[in-house]
């Protein structure tokens, strides 16, 4: 099997795993679940559900089967290591706080990886019924059995963009909120509490720019092949990779990405 057949092959598995896992989390959706807080050090509200550890499980489980051979990482259950170089990076309930608020924006992450670089991703909204799938070189949005191929929009001015980002709490020192706001202050407009979807409303082409801090690799990691497989770009704020996570620049084009740098540096 070439890398273009094995990287379908990964596609096909990971859209019809992703759909299924979706319908676990919606199952607790908007219920009385019970929410633990993993930070027993209790500086910063850390919450976590049934519905995260189940989707996490059978995610895992499925991956398991199918590649035996592969890692992997979850928020729920740590890693799992082999000896080759593929992981898999999980994140079952990106953005459990609105989860359990009863709002609609939150979503199942599962993305591959083979060494530094990223291979496919997926994000699933079961409420919405909306899938978001991606390679690095092409990006599909898919609902209701129907399938459309996602390419960012060309904004190319910070006063003509729209950005996204889950909550100014994102960034942990005045600095990085200053710098953040000057990102802001300089764009059209900004939406708060997007959390992932942002990232497939840029691969849409209905936002502009994603700017973040403090994610993990399984917050981004999946969703940089669906951003890069629309055409935008993903990095860290020093222009780096982002496979790791960290304060992260989603822009969708070169130029609104290096104006962003600017004013971050």
């Amino acid at each position: 099997m070439n890398n273009s057949e094995a990287h379908n092959e990964y596609m096909e598995f990971l859209e019809t795993l992703i759909e299924k896992a979706g319908e676990i989390s919606l199952k607790y959706f908007r219920s009385d679940l019970t929410v633990t807080d993993k930070n027993t050090a209790g500086d910063k509200f850390d919450p976590v559900t049934r519905a995260d550890k189940e989707v996490e499980a059978f995610i895992r489980e499925r991956i398991s089967e199918k590649y035996p051979d592969h890692a992997i990482v979850g928020e729920e259950f740590g890693a799992k290591r082999n000896e080759g170089s593929h992981t898999w990076l999980i994140d079952p309930i990106d953005g459990t706080r609105g989860f359990i608020s009863g709002s609609p924006m939150w979503g199942v992450l599962t993305g591959l990886k083979e060494a530094e670089e990223c291979l496919v991703g997926a994000l699933r909204q079961p409420y919405v019924k909306e899938t978001y799938v991606g390679n690095g070189k092409t990006a599909y949005f898919i609902q209701a059995g129907k399938r459309a191929r996602m390419k960012v929009r060309r904004r190319e001015s910070l006063s003509d963009a729209i950005v996204c980002c889950t909550h100014p709490s994102m960034y942990p020192t005045e600095e990085s909120r200053e710098k953040f706001m000057r990102v802001i202050s300089k764009c059209q407009f900004s939406r708060f509490g997007t959390e992932c979807l942002g990232y497939g409303m840029l691969a849409s082409g209905y936002v502009d720019l994603v700017v973040e801090g403090g994610l993990s690799a399984y917050d981004i990691m999946p969703l940089i092949p669906i951003v890069e497989g629309a055409g935008g770009i993903v990095t860290d704020w020093q222009g780096n990779t982002a496979i790791n996570g960290g304060f992260i620049i989603a822009a969708g084009n070169k130029k609104l990405h290096d104006e962003v740098m600017e004013l971050l540096n």
